[in-house]
């Protein structure tokens, strides 16, 4: 496994625990643990030179054993339909994308517009789901809990600035964030369950639990050791076929947990915490959308008392599959709504920014490597 090691610790990925006791080893009162918590997360301090009420001394000691910004903005791509990619760079070179996906005040007149923020776990991914890019250049390694909250820290210093700067807490302009970017998140199970604590915590963002999700393609023995965190959050499965057939011909990780290995891990986990289970469904042209495959989903989703939430396909350039029209997609969910199915079905989002997973990043890197003069990379990059 490709291991990170940065020069100093990211101040984003320590607990209020780790932090009291770390200023206590090196001399500084405990009661700085906090007071520091809520400069990163209420405050949104982006250097420490901001943090005014912290000790000049203070100050000079997490400088130099602590990086405060793991990432840096690159750049960012919007869509006319109210999605916002983030291309972020983190101390390695690497590359990773943060989604910001904003609801039309249509879809949510009594509320609202919401904004959702999905987070990548990895970079890259090792799972070679056939139909999305974040696996196209390879797996290359986990974030730390610290990178994955430098992508929620980034976003809403985004949110804030084109709002105009001012914001009333850091998280003013995020209602929700689920881990379904870059990565299988159960793959890089403890930096996620950090960063969920760090997300949740009084002393962290305070984010409510029911407003964080976490999806996998699905690592049974994961879901199962998921139950046992104390956070309330949601989960969502990347289904994604209702049949081992068909599932394993477009998810390998089916191979090493069918259906059979699965479906109980997430009844199990549903038992356990009391909360309605997601089932993510990419409708993807003659491989999945077929009325049988429905009917066998909604036997899925109704075992299990889930919902489904169906996501026509995004077209990625190097990748083969289609979206189904329109009618097919009427079609399939005529089957759910007559079988008294809980779903709903999403709206394109991103089609103009490289919204799938991984693509933006998979254009930047092979844009990198082409200036570097890899003569292979300069080529991908053109056909990019």
């Amino acid at each position: 496994m490709a291991v990170f090691k940065p020069e100093k610790a990211f101040l984003y990925g320590e607990s209020l625990e780790s932090l009291t006791a770390s200023l206590a080893e090196a001399g500084h009162p405990a009661f700085r643990a906090r007071q520091l918590c809520e400069w990163l997360y209420r405050k949104g301090a982006r250097e420490y030179a901001a943090m005014s009420s912290l000790p000049l001394a203070l100050r000079q000691w997490l400088e130099d054993n602590y990086t405060l910004q793991p990432a840096s903005f690159v750049l960012a791509k919007a869509a006319g339909d109210v999605t916002e990619k983030l291309l972020l760079e983190l101390g390695d070179g690497a590359y990773v994308e943060t989604v910001i996906l904003r609801a039309p005040e249509g879809d949510d007149a009594e509320e609202g517009a919401r904004q959702t923020l999905c987070v990548s776990s990895q970079v890259g991914c090792a799972y070679g789901c056939k139909f999305c890019a974040s696996g196209l250049d390879g797996w290359k390694r986990n974030l730390l809990a610290g990178e994955i909250i430098a992508q929620v820290m980034c976003a809403a210093a985004h949110i804030a600035q084109k709002r105009g700067g001012a914001q009333a807490r850091t998280l003013s302009g995020i209602d929700n964030i689920v881990f379904m970017g870059m990565g299988e998140p159960l793959a890089n199970f403890d930096n996620v369950v950090r960063a969920v604590e760090i997300l949740h915590a009084d002393w962290g963002l305070g984010l409510g639990a029911r407003r964080i999700t976490i999806s996998t393609s699905g690592l049974a023995p994961q879901i199962r050791r998921l139950a046992e965190v104390p956070v309330q959050f949601r989960l969502a499965v990347s289904l994604h076929g209702a049949t081992n057939q068909v599932r394993s011909a477009i998810m390998p990780v089916n191979n090493a947990y069918p259906l059979e290995e699965l479906l109980p891990a997430i009844k199990a986990f549903n038992e356990k915490r009391g909360r309605m289970v997601t089932l993510e469904y990419i409708l993807i042209e003659d491989v999945n959308d077929a009325l049988s495959h429905a009917a066998a989903l909604s036997d899925i989703a109704r075992d299990l008392h889930a919902h489904v939430n169906l996501i026509p396909y995004n077209p990625v350039p190097d990748l083969v599959w289609k979206r189904p029209n329109l009618r097919r997609q009427k079609a399939f969910c005529e089957v759910l709504s007559r079988a008294k199915t809980s779903f709903t079905i999403r709206r394109q989002k991103g089609d103009d920014i490289d919204a799938a997973c991984g693509q933006l990043r998979l254009r930047k890197q092979r844009e990198k490597e082409a200036l570097s003069g890899n003569g292979d990379a300069a080529q991908a990059a053109s056909k990019a």
